[in-house]
């Protein structure tokens, strides 16, 4: 049975449960949740048992015979994000989602997007191609001198130029800032902008209210901090955003319906942002991911998890050969360090060899950040929830072994 918390602190009881029903904990010490948690066995129970049926019975049959565990992916994930069951797409990354929302904005030559030094990768690159297609101009709000975003001058600059689109990463994947998101949020509404947010690294990590965010789009994976599946993401759209008709620029049959020979009406929720075809059982798994999240309690998550962080990175900082990079007013999950002179494959595949799960950044991933930080390389470690303390003391004496070699 599993064991719930109800309060922000985990107690050992309900600890020693999740890691019982976590199979992968006995096997590594998993400090790349960053990159893909650990599945919990109800979500593997979950996609098995879609995918068993579907040999049974026939795929078509399966998804239609498993309706309402599929709806369950919106139910649980508005009850997540605090919104309606309508607002939410299903996508099969973040990735996809974010690109899709994307396509839904009508830029123009000369249209500005006000972004930060911190977005992740694949927002810039979008960013830059919309700039090369289109002409739009790409704007980086600066940073404050300990870390992130200044958002007062960021608001100064949504003032001035307009933008077309406000975007900003909650938590980059090169680092564990914690952007201001909401504080952004704020002078959005004001301004009545378009809010664009990746939460790709915060959903499952922290709470998250979309209301109070106030952003019209937000996307997220749940194969992180959620511990679902990979190939599943989602987006979330605004009441304002769907009232105002925006939709993607390869809108399918499953998000609009053909309605007269030269005509079609696109759907009146979120799904007009979906596409057809489906991962059944993947989806069937998210939801259950969400509903495990929720029944842990994200309170308890988002007190437990950034505190392992907080530790394992003073540890580490404290090593000879090894510098901690995060900067900014918060940290979450996310640390990452410099070894001085060890050569990062290396690195990593001694701490693999060793059974202990991490993975690399380099400044082709963040051009600013590692420009800013005179790093090419990092290590990046992100323990989660269910990982212990003992596994903290774990891998500092494997880095600190490794780093005095």
């Amino acid at each position: 049975m599993r064991a719930d918390a109800s309060a922000t602190e985990l107690t050992r009881e309900s600890l020693l449960a999740f890691r019982a029903e976590t199979p992968g904990t006995g096997e590594v010490v998993h400090f790349n949740n960053a990159g893909c948690g650990l599945l919990a066995s109800p979500v593997l129970n979950a996609v098995l048992a879609h995918l068993e049926l579907e040999a049974r019975i026939g795929g078509y049959e399966a998804a239609a015979a498993r309706a309402e565990q599929v709806e369950a992916f919106y139910t649980e994930l508005s009850g997540l994000l605090n919104c309606a069951p309508g607002n939410i797409a299903f996508a099969g990354s973040a990735t996809h989602a974010y690109a899709t929302a994307l396509s839904a904005i009508p830029f123009e030559r000369g249209d500005v997007i006000l972004t930060t030094r911190n977005d992740f990768i694949s927002n810039q690159i979008a960013f830059l191609s919309l700039r090369r297609r289109f002409g739009v101009e790409l704007v980086h709000a600066p940073d404050l001198p300990e870390g992130g975003v200044d958002v007062e001058a960021m608001a100064a600059l949504m003032r001035s130029r307009r933008p077309r689109l406000v975007a900003a990463t909650h938590i980059p994947t090169n680092s564990g800032l914690v952007q201001p998101v909401e504080e952004i949020g704020r002078h959005c509404r004001e301004l009545d902008l378009l809010y664009l947010v990746d939460a790709c690294q915060s959903v499952g990590q922290y709470p998250l209210n979309v209301d109070r965010i106030g952003c019209d789009f937000l996307t997220g994976t749940c194969r992180k901090f959620l511990r679902g599946p990979r190939g599943t993401g989602f987006l979330y759209v605004s009441d304002r955003v769907l009232e105002a008709g925006h939709e993607p620029l390869f809108i399918d049959m499953h998000g609009a319906s053909w309605s007269a020979p030269e005509t079609y009406t696109p759907s009146p929720t979120a799904r007009r942002f979906e596409d057809w075809e489906f991962p059944y059982a993947a989806v069937i798994g998210s939801a259950e991911a969400v509903r495990y999240a929720r029944q842990v309690g994200l309170d308890v998550i988002a007190h437990r998890t950034p505190a392992l962080a907080a530790d394992l990175r003073d540890r580490l900082d404290a090593l000879p050969g090894v510098r901690a990079l995060d900067r900014g007013r918060q940290l979450g999950a996310l640390v990452t360090v410099a070894i001085e002179g060890r050569q990062p494959q290396e690195f990593k595949a001694a701490l693999d060899s060793r059974r202990i799960n991490s993975a690399l950044s380099f400044r082709e991933f963040a051009q600013y950040d590692f420009g800013d930080k005179d790093v090419d390389w990092c290590l990046r470690l992100s323990p989660h929830y269910y990982n212990t303390e003992d596994e903290v003391e774990q891998v500092v004496a494997a880095i600190a072994e490794l780093a005095s070699r």
